[in-house]
């Protein structure tokens, strides 16, 4: 079964808890805090393989999960890191983040790989909060979660130059001749149900990879026919190569602008690449005629006029495609509009703290602490002492958030809410 779309669900693992432990010895009085750190979750890794070359794999709505870090011990023992997971994808696979269709990876090499979904880190333990002035810290930390996504991958097979055509134009029959590729042939629509790739040796001795796509029909960019399954492969095409049915085709003109418009309304910028105009079954005078009234329609194209079954200027065909594929540039992601599709940036700027929250009126006497940056150091804090709360507390009004409370008109007896913690606020 070909796949070339599926929707998954990725999970790294979370980082392990920091432990608050004393040494506990004989003849080892007040020996000092000795809890250990906890172990970071495992990350999740994609890697490009010629291996395969469907998504099968990742159909029905997968789940991929790394293991979570292990949490800290006594005697300053670390917890043990989660195992980092690596997942083998066909080369070509194009990974969206939804619902905002950012780019995680766009892989076109065999052995490409790239970070999906990055682990937590583990929370510390008490030793690491050990200072002259606190020298029994009864504190430490949560693992830091890791990080989650829902996904939709994309197969957009590598391929320099894309046929299309109709059902039956003679693209699977050109393929076989240019190429060791054997697509399955004969003379009913659809008989190409799925993209098939050859690699060509020009005279040059240059290696082209060429791609057979199921024909398309008129509407195709609606999804009638296999359209939609055809056009997203051309997408990662640098050169197009219109193929025209020169044995049953009434109206050569007809046909080709009915191509281009499919082409234009599916989007992607594809009306925008290199292309080549040619006419198959090139084997009567009839269709000699019909080719050179074509070519005055379609002035400053050449159309090339071939027989796969006669071997007839199928060099002439390859020269051209190598010489179109000397001029085109380099492909580059696109969405439906043709715009460049926008990739998940990690921002590394230092910003200030100040900037790091929000305050929100929620209530009548009720305030809501939130932003990104509060929120992911408030999920460190393991809140089981009073010296973990005092800690936050004394975080929150470092970055400034009492003067924004104050900013606002907060009274005392008011709550102040983070998350899931709670408390009053008084002067």
């Amino acid at each position: 079964m070909f796949v070339d779309q599926v929707k998954i669900s990725v999970k790294a693992g979370n980082g392990g808890n920091g432990m608050v432990s004393f040494r506990r010895e004989k003849y080892v009085p007040k020996g000092g805090p000795d809890g250990g750190n906890g172990g970071r979750g495992g990350s999740i890794y994609f890697r490009a393989t010629n291996n395969i070359s469907t998504l099968t794999d990742f159909r029905f709505g997968l789940k991929i999960k790394a293991s979570n870090g292990g949490n800290g011990a006594i005697k300053n023992q670390y917890g043990r890191s989660g195992d980092d997971l690596y997942i083998n994808v066909p080369v070509g696979t194009v990974v969206f983040v939804e619902p905002t269709k950012e780019v995680i990876a766009d892989f076109k090499t065999v052995g490409e790989t790239i970070l999906i979904a990055k682990g937590g880190r583990g929370g510390r333990g008490n030793t690491a909060f050990k200072s002259s002035l606190n020298r029994v810290p009864r504190i430490a930390e949560n693992g830091i979660q890791g990080e989650e996504f829902e996904l939709t991958m994309e197969l957009k097979l590598l391929a320099d130059v894309g046929f299309i055509g109709l059902p039956n134009a003679g693209k699977s029959t050109l393929l076989s001749v240019i190429s060791e590729a054997r697509p399955e042939i004969a003379n009913y629509p659809f008989t190409t149900l799925t993209p098939e790739l050859g690699v060509v040796i020009t005279p040059r001795g240059k290696s082209i990879v060429a791609s057979d796509l199921p024909g398309i029909i008129k509407d195709a960019h609606l999804g009638k026919g296999l359209g939609l399954r055809f056009l997203r492969h051309a997408q990662r095409c640098k050169v197009l190569l219109f193929i025209i049915d020169g044995e049953n085709s009434q109206d050569y003109y007809a046909e080709y602008k009915l191509l281009r418009e499919e082409i234009k309304n599916y989007g992607y910028g594809l009306e925008k690449r290199p292309f080549i105009i040619s006419v198959s079954k090139n084997e009567s005078e009839e269709t000699e005629h019909k080719i050179k009234a074509f070519a005055k329609k379609v002035k400053g194209h050449e159309v090339i006029g071939f027989s796969s079954l006669l071997n007839d200027n199928i060099d002439k065909l390859i020269n051209k495609i190598e010489l179109e594929l000397a001029l085109a540039p380099e492909i580059e992601l696109v969405d439906q509009k043709g715009t460049s599709v926008k990739y998940r940036e990690y921002d590394l700027t230092t910003q200030s703290e100040e900037s790091d929250f929000v305050i929100n009126k929620v209530g009548r006497n009720t305030y809501q602490i939130s932003g990104e940056k509060v929120e992911a150091r408030y999920a460190k804090f393991a809140l089981n002492s009073e010296e973990a709360i005092l800690s936050l507390l004394n975080y929150l009004r470092e970055i400034g958030v009492e003067k924004a409370l104050e900013a606002v008109g907060i009274e005392d007896g008011d709550t102040v809410v983070l998350v899931d913690f709670e408390f009053e606020y008084y002067r």
